[in-house]
């Protein structure tokens, strides 16, 4: 009996240290749990969009934005087409299968088209070769161009085969490849920025066919390559692009001169800066193709210096603030092709299309950490050849598209945020 009390003690002894150890065990994991990065998570729509009518195929897809009422929008280069995919243009059809569709589409949230347009018309300069689409804060449609062309007198470049084109007669039988990224001689057809209300009336052109005298002519561009419409200040600036070295703000309704600067907020200059070179000092001005630029809610320009594998952010009257390299080490087209942001008001994430390692990135926006990957080369749902352009919906879905032999949109579906247990997460497949 004189036991009994020297075992409750042990007994009480050995309870407390296990409430103690679970306790200290239950911080921990909190602190963990609190410190565990996460991420948004995505699945490919495989079944997104539906097939489109008339035979009509995509080439080159190089633009895609998201309007007000997630409608999804899409513009394509009809004469990147091999002959053998227009053979339904032949006279007589060679074969029932096929034609390209027209320029600019618009489909619906569930995937079904809903809108077609685009091409040459009375009154506006269509591009060579078309490049960027943007849907502004009114509902309008922005367009701009990356095509040399043919100087008048001249003879014609021999980059693309433009078959379609030609088939079409809606785009002439030139299209930049677009790893083609430099170049700063000759002619330069697509010196200009369009913008059309959502059926394909004319509203505005800024800039003149072969009129560019570069990157400090305000009059004119110089292969620009995407557009972002402010609408705080009702201005829009231009990612300019494939041949001059520059961001440049005009007002969007009267395109009056603003604004326009170089790397590190510099005035951007002309010279010939040679192949990226990963191991040399960041170069102090941007490269060709200078590929997008997206103006966040707290008012930061998020600037795509495509070859230099750089991100760039500026205030928006031109000011410098950061930077950041992903995937330094890329030649060729580079990393850094087009931007996205999520659509919480903080616009937390970033989201980069990187259209040379054939992946989207996701960063956090404000410290530009990367945080994971999705994507893989390849030709099913969820890999890419060239991704090329991205946005996002009001629901936080992501959509694509791809240039070469990409040719395509595809969307990824938003499963909403998790932790991140891969860096890179390669195809993202809908789980079962």
């Amino acid at each position: 009996m004189t036991r009994h009390p020297s075992i409750g003690a042990i007994f009480l002894a050995l309870l407390a240290i296990l409430t103690a150890t679970s306790h200290i065990v239950g911080k921990r994991a909190a602190a963990v749990a609190a410190d565990a990065v996460t991420a948004p998570r995505f699945e490919v729509d495989p079944l997104w969009p539906k097939p489109l009518p008339n035979h009509w195929i995509l080439g080159q897809t190089i633009g895609v934005s998201v309007d007000a009422r997630d409608h999804v929008w899409i513009i394509h280069r009809a004469g990147s087409l091999e002959p053998g995919e227009v053979h339904a243009t032949t006279n007589p059809p060679t074969a029932q299968c096929c034609a390209p569709a027209p320029p600019i589409l618009e489909f619906d949230s569930d995937g079904n088209l809903v809108g077609h347009w685009g091409g040459k018309g009375q009154g506006y300069d269509w591009p060579e070769s078309n490049h960027g689409i943007t849907v502004d804060y009114k509902g309008n449609v922005w367009i701009g161009g990356n095509g040399r062309g043919q100087q008048p007198g001249g003879a014609r470049g021999t980059s693309g085969t433009g078959a379609a084109g030609a088939a079409r007669g809606q785009q002439p039988a030139f299209v930049l490849d677009e790893s083609q990224t430099g170049g700063i001689q000759g002619y330069f057809n697509d010196s200009m920025v369009l913008k059309f209300t959502q059926d394909g009336k004319f509203l505005l052109q800024i800039g003149k066919p072969g009129q560019s005298k570069g990157s400090n002519d305000t009059q004119n561009l110089r292969l620009p390559a995407k557009t972002f419409i402010d609408k705080t200040a009702n201005e829009v600036y231009v990612a300019d692009g494939y041949g001059n070295h520059r961001v440049i703000v005009y007002d969007a309704d009267t395109g009056a001169y603003k604004r326009h600067w170089g790397a590190y907020g510099h005035k951007p200059d002309d010279v010939n800066l040679g192949n990226y070179d990963p191991n040399a000092p960041p170069a102090q001005q941007f490269r060709n193709p200078v590929h997008c630029a997206e103006l966040t809610n707290d008012r930061l320009l998020y600037v795509c210096d495509r070859v230099n594998d750089r991100i760039q952010v500026f205030k928006p009257d031109g000011t410098f603030v950061k930077e950041t390299f992903v995937n330094k080490e890329t030649r060729g087209s580079g990393s850094a092709w087009d931007i996205a942001f999520s659509r919480d008001p903080q616009q937390k994430y970033l989201y980069l299309a990187d259209g040379e390692n054939d992946r989207v990135h996701i960063l956090d926006r404000q410290s530009l950490e990367m945080l994971t990957t999705f994507g893989e080369g390849g030709r099913q749902p969820s890999m890419f050849y060239g991704v090329h352009s991205i946005a996002t919906d009001s629901k936080g879905n992501i959509f694509t598209t791809e240039t070469y032999r990409g040719q395509r949109v595809q969307k990824f579906a938003y499963k909403g945020l998790g932790p991140v247990t891969k860096k890179d997460q390669g195809a993202v497949w809908p789980k079962k």
